[in-house]
């Protein structure tokens, strides 16, 4: 005789909302929740020693290996100057028409450096420290902003160094380089968004990290580093008439040359776009703003998957 075994139905799982209303009164959340745009803010904020001092740590760091140690924060930069003056100063012929051409090349490279760094470190800031963002919780904000840190600290290291360059070439101080420093300030908010931007899409896609550098090189060569935007595009030069506006309003242009014209005397204000300031000011909010939005809007996925 054949037994028939009946399995009980499955009881039905409870609604969504009766789960929320139960977590809701035991004070439950969800782990790793993105918390709200306020709530972040106050919660970088609460965390500004850690991030200047990882910051700090790291640029320690970064030379720890090589026998001149931290002289190489200097040397660096100094290199790619020669550089860039043998092979456009002296083999293109860049220079000419250009007054003051070491301390104009020495200051686009150090200001673009600042950039440059600042988008790679960005980039890598979360696919490159997936332990720490797994085995802590903090706004991860703070790694792409760390690292832009590390780079503004390494800018001042090589200010030093240009300050001795413009007085070797004859550049007197002047009230002027006051100006350096709303200048810095502003580049500073337009690294820290773009930093934050590329942070989410290298946390999603770790191969842009490659494809970066390319287009980074693409974006200093059309930023006038090495040769000046103002003479190269001038009438005489034969190139339509809009490429010189266009290049000027560039964002790296903008903020290399606000630092030319705080600095060298011979970097005359007509040289720069018009409402150069207003310029710039729109670039850091667009940047600084919409890059730490669109990096927060994310904020729950990073290291996970």
């Amino acid at each position: 005789m054949s037994q028939v075994l009946h399995t009980p139905p499955p009881a039905a799982a409870p609604p969504a909302t009766d789960l929320a209303a139960l977590a809701a009164r035991h004070g439950l959340s969800v782990s790793g929740a993105r918390p709200s745009l306020p709530q972040y803010v106050r919660q970088l904020w609460a965390r500004r020693h850690f991030i200047t001092a990882f910051a700090t740590a790291k640029l320690t760091a970064q030379y720890s290996q090589a026998k001149l140690g931290q002289v190489w924060q200097v040397m660096t930069p100094l290199l790619n100057a020669a550089v860039y003056y043998f092979i456009f100063g002296v083999l293109l012929q860049t220079k000419q028409g250009v007054p003051d051409y070491v301390p104009f090349l020495v200051t686009g490279v150090f200001v673009w450096t600042f950039t440059q760094s600042s988008v790679m470190a960005g980039t890598r800031a979360i696919s490159g420290n997936l332990g720490l963002v797994r085995a802590l919780h903090f706004p991860r904000a703070a790694l792409p902003l760390s690292f832009c840190l590390q780079q503004l600290q390494q800018l001042l290291f090589s200010m030093a160094a240009l300050v001795v360059i413009l007085f070797a070439f004859g550049v007197p101080p002047a009230p002027s380089w006051l100006l350096a420093v709303p200048a810095l300030v502003l580049q500073f908010v337009f690294n820290a968004g773009l930093s934050m931007a590329m942070a989410r899409l290298g946390a999603k896609t770790p191969d842009i990290a490659q494809l970066m550098p390319f287009v980074l090189r693409t974006w200093m060569y059309a930023s006038g580093v090495m040769w000046s935007i103002d003479h190269m595009t001038s009438d005489r030069s034969g190139l339509p008439s809009w490429l010189g506006p266009l290049l000027q309003v560039n964002p790296a242009a903008v903020y290399i040359d606000l630092m030319r014209f705080a600095l060298i005397d011979t970097f005359r204000a007509s040289q720069l776009p018009p409402h150069v300031w207003a310029i710039a000011t729109g670039w850091a909010l667009l940047a600084g703003v919409g890059g730490f939005v669109y990096f927060w809007k994310a904020e729950e996925r990073y290291g996970r998957g």
